[in-house]
């Protein structure tokens, strides 16, 4: 395996959410072990190099120039976590660099016309410059260190952002940013990529003080290892990286172009399912349900795929009508405004028209865990599964309830639950079905409202996926009010809340096509997860095989 096959192989990884960023990381990975260009033997190997690095170094330390460094231990083999090449040397970051070199300076100090580098001036990971301000154009009020060109800036704050760039002018910069200074010149360029390769990264994350806000201590630095080349090799490998950078980002450049051109193509084709041209709807429809799963490629698509079959179910555009069905009577209609166009066969009418008896607040007292108790319902993020129904195995006991409780705050297969409060909005009004799967015969909670319906007016499965529609969680919202920092729905509001009524036997064909559309969903979004999880494993063996020792490639294949 070489880099080149990596890329020969891209477009099976390409659409990996993290392929990019992982094809950077490994570009880093093989120059710092010496696989990224050839070795030449001409070149001066790095133990001569650290030969006059050390003299330069005892020179500095003599003239005053730099601090006199602590003595530091020879690295171990435990902490060589890769073979380099015979003309490399593995050091520690102290033996070659002067760390924090900086010269603090006092705000009232700073050239006006000079650079004054923040951390929120450079990119995470890339590491590109995203403005360049001067001192005169930020109000500096505390202390700066000074760096000259040539200095590799390392972030120290937060260090996993991977924040290192060279000054190619002299400047100042936060103390949350330390400049790095060789005793020898190097090639900045090299040190630089050095510092963001990917193990680097894993030991400051080991040894970053601080929970929030993480450092890299400077005696955790300067006894980091490092990995040295030759001076010559770091020039070429500076070179080769820069253009597989540039190879990255125009990769990364196709990608989002691909991905815009897919998310306008679905948008258009849900926008006309959304807006539909009554002439037009069915081609549409088809048309969008057949390109769809080509086009589709993100979970978030999927989840916008989801919602725009529930619109269309609630405006009678899922099914075709049926001029043999019974059409809707109710007693009472008091809607005489439509918020939408419907066809002539329904009904708008407030849930309250639709009750078979009051909607009812569940039990207050909280449960007990009493051995002898009987179930209550216990509300959480899992309570609810995709379908709508209530997970029974997620409850608790709760002793001492009589049997008029055990009737008034008891469920019945088909009764609605809504939530009654809660500190995310969109979760509030939301309605589940109980199915009583297991028996339990639980009582529910007073986070939810119970909605019991005629069954000869509506089906419990058509309310409950009316009631995630955009139509009618607008309404829901709409009568939505705070308390102590949660968002509630009364019971008395619910009932107030507008739903569009097909005859019942539409609304048994309209779930019955919303689950079978619903069931592609989740074919198409197990088909991404697969796919997605394809392309990493993937991806993870093409790294593998390019970063395992050159001996181990040969003897494979040998095999």
């Amino acid at each position: 395996m070489t880099a080149k096959r990596l890329l020969q192989h891209y477009e099976q990884i390409a659409d990996a959410p993290d392929a990019i960023a992982r094809l950077r990381r490994f570009i880093l990975d093989l120059a710092v072990r010496g696989k990224l260009v050839p070795q030449d033997p001409n070149d001066e190997p790095a133990s001569e190099l650290l030969k006059r690095i050390a003299a330069e170094k005892a020179r500095l330390v003599k003239a005053g120039e730099v601090r006199k460094p602590p003595t530091l231990h020879p690295i171990t083999d435990a902490e060589a976590l890769y073979a380099l090449p015979r003309p490399w040397a593995l050091v520690r970051v102290g033996d070659i660099f002067d760390y924090d070199a900086g010269t603090k300076r006092d705000p009232k100090e700073l050239d006006q016309s000079r650079w004054l580098l923040e951390l929120e001036d450079i990119e995470k990971d890339t590491s590109r410059i995203v403005e360049r301000l001067r001192v005169s154009d930020r109000d500096s009020q505390s202390t700066k260190s000074e760096f000259k060109p040539g200095d590799i800036l390392y972030g120290k704050l937060r260090p996993y952002l991977n924040k290192v760039v060279v000054a190619d002018e002299p400047g100042y910069s936060t103390t949350e940013i330390v400049a790095i200074r060789p005793f020898l010149r190097l090639c900045p360029e090299y040190c630089a990529l050095a510092f963001r390769r990917p193990d680097f990264v894993a030991y400051v994350e080991r040894s970053g003080r601080g929970t929030k806000m993480p450092r890299l201590r400077t005696p955790d630095a300067i006894v980091a290892p490092f990995p040295l080349p030759p001076l010559a090799e770091q020039h070429r490998i500076v070179a080769k990286v820069d253009e597989l950078m540039s190879l990255c980002d125009r990769l990364e450049s196709a990608r989002a172009d691909r991905e815009a051109t897919r998310d306008r193509l679905a948008a258009a084709s849900l926008a006309r399912l959304n807006a539909p041209d009554p002439e037009t709807f069915q081609a549409d429809a088809r048309f969008a349900l057949e390109i769809l799963p080509a086009l589709t490629t993100r979970p978030d698509q999927i989840k916008t795929l989801r919602q725009t079959i529930l619109n269309l179910a609630v405006r009678g555009k899922l099914v075709p009508q049926d001029a043999k069905d019974e059409p809707v009577n109710l007693k009472t209609v008091d809607c005489d405004e439509r918020p939408e166009a419907i066809p002539s066969t329904w009904l708008y009418t407030r849930l309250v028209n639709l009750l078979a008896e009051d909607t009812r607040n569940g039990y207050s007292r909280k449960p007990d865990e009493a051995l002898n108790g009987i179930p209550i319902l216990r509300i959480s993020a899992g309570t609810v599964r995709r379908d709508g129904v209530v997970a029974e195995e997620e409850h608790k006991l709760i002793s001492g309830i009589d049997p008029n409780s055990r009737i008034q705050y008891g469920l019945r297969p088909g009764d609605l639950l809504a939530c009654r409060f809660n500190g995310n909005k969109s979760f509030v009004g939301r309605l589940t079905i109980f199915k009583d799967y297991l028996g339990l015969q639980p009582i529910y909670p007073d986070k939810l409202i119970r909605v019991r319906i005629s069954p000869e007016l509506a089906t419990a499965e058509f309310l409950r996926l009316a009631g995630d529609t955009d139509l009618v969680r607008a309404e829901i919202e709409a009568a939505c009010a705070t308390t102590v920092g949660n968002w509630g729905i009364s019971a008395s509001n619910l009932k107030e809340i507008r739903f569009p009524l097909p005859p019942l036997a539409e609304q048994h064909r309209i779930v019955t096509k919303v689950d079978e559309l619903m069931a592609m969903c989740d074919r198409l979004e197990a088909s991404l997860t697969a796919t997605a999880a394809n392309r990493h494993r993937l991806l993870d063996a093409l790294l593998a095989e390019a970063l395992a020792p050159a001996d181990d490639r040969e003897l494979e294949a040998a095999e």
